[in-house]
């Protein structure tokens, strides 16, 4: 059998699942749009075990949860919604379950996976019962835009705690700490680095400066490189660690609550972003909607059984789509290139917190750009806005910052006269924080 024949069968079987002539697309062009979209999400492989290695988890079987949820993810979007967007554990979510609720709150990390994977079950419900749309299109966009705002104020405060930039103080409670050390030059040089490939429109900006200053650093002496290529870990220490028996205390109900919030925001703007980018909204609306919503629900429900935070769609498959991407063929490479990262361990236990610090940082301006689609003119909506961004990073807490919101919301259009303008499902949430603060507490 020739070589054209196999090409044209293979390319008939890609026509059959992805449409690709509908789509005004071909095969070539969709594994680029992947490799695209993966070289600017791959620093989630080491960013992500880095995280939640703080909250005690094992930061080789965090990897492996980590590359197996986003190519489920990945795998269903493609296959079952055709879009090319790509999943993984989301920034922000990794950071609230990590920094949040196991450090902060002390909840164990066996409990949060199961809060987790119930966020998941019931994004699950919510899709079959078409209410999630109806949640979405009910909160006020100041509250959407300022709960992602506050999201990046925080990522990009405890990297630069983390580097040693800023420390803790007694009167002023934090403060300035010493420039003059190798762990923030470091991390200052990676971040420039970032920024400098970012403006030159280099792909894999984050993913470059991270390996650059990982190496840089083991060289010098400050770190010890472990190698590429390795064997892949053991996902045994993660793997079905869910823990139920507090399931429903107050505070667990909560942080699931928080879970099932922000992924919601997150995954429903990115899916409709990232659609709207691509061309391929109809009428304003997304088809094939329950389909996309149904992979990041499984992604959500997978992830927690593996072991890894919430994961939701990237609007770093913007990237790809600019590169062409219009199918799921996209998002199937990207899952395959992160199946291939699994054998790319030895790197991620190579990596210090000062290379990473500088991604968290990047990627905390570019949530910031969210606070553009907030009505400052109008103090009714910006009051809550700027009580949500600044509670978030100064509480120490994604779930305290939201909850502010929400409440602030609601008692100051109630306020001022503005009650009808606020939606119920507003002031169901607002009440549900209340109730939380006065039983539980913060």
């Amino acid at each position: 059998m020739s070589q054209h024949h196999y090409t044209t069968k293979s390319n008939g079987l890609l026509e059959r699942l992805f449409h690709l002539s509908s789509l005004n697309t071909n095969p070539k062009t969709e594994f680029i749009a992947g490799l695209t979209t993966f070289l600017t999400m791959s620093y989630i492989i080491i960013v992500n075990p880095l995280i939640l290695g703080d909250a005690g988890m094992d930061k080789g079987a965090v990897m492996v949860a980590t590359c197996i949820a986003a190519a489920i993810g990945c795998f269903m979007m493609g296959l079952i919604a055709n879009f090319p967007i790509a999943l993984a554990p989301g920034m922000g979510l990794n950071a609230y379950f990590a920094y949040s609720v196991v450090i902060h709150q002390g909840v164990s990390w066996q409990v949060a996976l199961a809060a987790v994977f119930c966020s998941g079950i019931l994004f699950l419900l919510l899709n079959f019962f078409k209410i999630r749309e109806a949640l979405v299109n009910a909160i006020p966009m100041a509250l959407k835009m300022s709960i992602t705002a506050g999201i990046g104020l925080f990522l990009a405060l405890i990297s630069l705690k983390n580097t040693g930039i800023i420390i803790q103080n007694n009167n002023t409670l934090v403060a300035m700490g010493d420039l003059f050390t190798y762990k923030t030059g470091l991390a200052a040089l990676g971040f420039l680095l970032i920024i400098v490939l970012d403006q030159l429109r280099i792909r894999g900006a984050i993913l470059i400066s991270i390996l650059f200053i990982t190496i840089i650093s083991a060289i010098l002496g400050y770190s010890e490189f472990h190698g590429v290529v390795g064997a892949i870990p053991s996902i045994a220490p993660t793997f079905a660690q869910l823990d139920f028996s507090n399931l429903f205390r107050p505070d667990i109900v909560a942080i699931i609550f928080v879970f099932l919030l922000v992924d919601l925001f997150d995954s429903t703007g990115t899916l409709v972003g990232t659609a709207h980018r691509a061309g391929l909204l109809v009428n304003g609306k997304l088809p094939r909607l329950k389909r996309a919503l149904l992979a990041d629900s499984t992604a959500i429900i997978a992830g927690g059984v593996l072991g890894t935070s919430s994961t939701t769609p990237y609007i770093e498959s913007a990237s790809g789509v600019a590169a062409g991407g219009r199918s799921g063929l996209t998002a199937v490479v990207v899952g395959i290139f992160m199946l291939i990262s699994l054998f790319f361990a030895p790197i991620v236990s190579s990596v210090p917190v000062y290379a990473t610090a500088p991604a968290l940082v990047y990627v905390g301006i570019l949530m910031m750009q969210s606070l553009l689609h907030i009505d400052w003119k109008d103090m009714t909506e910006a009051a809550p806005a700027f009580l949500t961004i600044f509670f978030i990073p100064f509480t120490y807490s994604i779930a305290d910052g939201i909850a502010v919101g929400f409440i602030s919301y609601a008692v100051i259009k109630l306020c001022t006269g503005k009650a009808k303008t606020v939606p119920y499902m507003v002031w169901i949430v607002a009440a549900i924080w209340l109730a939380k603060f006065y039983f539980i507490g913060g």
